[in-house]
């Protein structure tokens, strides 16, 4: 029998990457590209996610996350443990593949997924680094980014500042007004440029956890719908904590596991492997 996840689009075709944009992922520690999905595969996925993600918002399960940031966007981590059909679009070959090559690795394993919605009114997010909150003992690390409505500046797209992952990593600085204070002023002192994009929905962006990033706030009566989906290179080892962050990380999202263990938990299945 032929089930209703059997017969959502399988996401398995392979998307076409120019050596171009891997050219561009590698210099600037972030690539925009066109068509990811197509709109009949968002329009198929986009209300499973959204019927998922409302009872976890409604009972305003923290999900273990140490802070809140509900004032920026609405967030649910690992849909995919929640539903199969969720699940089908999370474990996308089509995606995975695309972050293996990028970041010029054999294979990627899964960190997380997340759903990031921006309601009217949702504030700027301050400038960061992701790999401040991840127990991972690589820089082989990306996010993919991905709406599931069309995503124009006033609602709040990403901002990069191109060039900054190849500064490293920046310490002990979460989401925070003196953290963004400090990457304006390197932002300002290096002379890296700030690029956003407007996106259609199945559009994506794929930035290092290294990079330099913030957010539009979003200024319209609609809310930003995004999917992110965290990548890691296949054989990386989990870091010793060193910060609550990634302390809770490392117990969330590699469950059972110890520091200096290759990262690769039941939570961190291999998404594509060449």
């Amino acid at each position: 029998m032929v089930t209703s996840v059997e017969l959502l689009p399988s996401l398995s075709e392979v998307y076409p990457l120019p050596p171009s944009q891997i050219d561009n992922y590698r210099r600037d520690g972030h690539v925009f590209l066109r068509s990811v999905a197509s709109r009949a595969e968002i329009a198929a996925y986009r209300p499973i996610i959204k019927v998922v993600m409302e009872p976890v918002l409604r009972a305003k399960d923290m999900q273990g996350r140490v802070d809140d940031y509900s004032s920026l966007f609405l967030q649910v981590t690992n849909m995919w443990e929640k539903n199969e059909a969720v699940k089908r679009f999370i474990f996308a070959k089509r995606f995975a593949k695309i972050a293996a090559e990028l970041m010029g690795v054999d294979g990627v394993r899964l960190y997380h997924d997340q759903v990031l919605f921006k309601t009217p009114g949702g504030r700027r997010t301050p400038w960061h680094q992701d790999q401040y909150y991840w127990p991972l003992d690589t820089e082989n690390t990306i996010t993919m980014w991905m709406p599931l409505v069309d995503v124009p500046i006033l609602m709040g797209p990403m901002i990069f500042a191109s060039g900054s992952h190849k500064l490293g990593y920046q310490g002990d600085r979460p989401i925070s007004d003196d953290a963004n204070e400090y990457f304006e002023r390197l932002i300002t002192e290096r002379g890296y440029k700030t690029v956003s994009y407007e996106l259609k929905a199945g559009d994506a962006t794929f930035h290092s956890g290294l990079l330099f990033h913030s957010a539009h706030p979003n200024t319209t009566s609609e809310t930003r719908e995004v999917i992110t989906i965290i990548y890691y290179a296949d054989g990386t080892r989990i870091l010793e904590p060193d910060n609550k962050h990634r302390k809770v990380d490392m117990e969330a999202f590699h469950p059972g596991q110890k520091p200096g263990e290759i990262a690769a938990s039941p939570l961190n299945p291999l998404l594509y492997h060449k």
